[in-house]
């Protein structure tokens, strides 16, 4: 019965029934059933197979927005009831909007989609300054950190952060993750970030492999 009920939330998140979700979800809970099961067989397993579909062109980024926002409703059920979520996380990230750039789609995707992949995720929202960033990193110790830019007069606050990093002796504790349309791998290089998302579903795996390295 129970694994019944897991595909059923499986199958409301992966085809964006957002209408259905909480339902399933309070379901489950009622039942008593073990939180992390539900997040794991649930939640983590419908976003993997999103990303899957994604990646081979199955579905584009609408239905992908549908589906994290889905996973997200029922994961909002969830929280409250973890006595210690960030034990059973994948790892804290931070993520943001630099300074001068209000975009938020594409950051708000890899954030829902961080957050179904089983990390913590802290959203500092947009035009987020090198100085909030830095207190965020020393307070709140973060595994990773998530910088997104959609116009290429903001791309240069990324070298900022990482140099403000460097300079303040905190560029060993935390991964710098950058993305954004106007962003690419070369750029990520040149100043010195950990790696490159080009889309929600590399910045997961990216995510992930950092999370493996430690």
């Amino acid at each position: 019965m129970v694994a019944h009920e897991l595909d059923a939330i499986k199958e409301a998140v992966i085809k964006g029934k957002h209408g259905d979700i909480e339902a399933l979800v309070q379901a489950l809970i009622e039942e008593r059933v073990d939180l992390q099961k539900i997040i794991n067989e649930g939640m983590i397993a419908a976003m993997d197979e999103v990303g899957r579909m994604f990646s081979e062109g199955d579905i584009f980024v609408p239905e992908m927005l549908v589906s994290s926002f889905t996973m997200k409703k029922g994961l909002d059920l969830i929280k409250p009831l973890l006595k210690d979520e960030e034990s059973n996380s994948q790892g804290t990230v931070v993520m943001c909007t630099v300074k001068g750039d209000i975009h938020d789609i594409g950051k708000n995707l890899v954030s829902m989609m961080l957050e179904g992949a089983g990390f913590h995720v802290i959203d500092l929202g947009v035009d987020t300054t090198v100085e909030q960033l830095m207190e965020k990193v020393e307070e709140g110790k973060p595994h990773i950190l998530g910088l997104s830019a959609l116009l290429t007069t903001t791309m240069l606050e990324m070298k900022k952060v990482i140099d403000t990093l460097e300079s303040r002796g905190l560029r060993d504790r935390v991964k710098v993750m950058v993305g954004g349309a106007p962003v690419d791998s070369v750029f990520a290089e040149e100043i010195k970030a950990d790696g490159y998302g080009k889309d929600a579903v590399e910045a997961v795996r990216l995510a992930r492999s950092f999370v493996l390295e430690k």
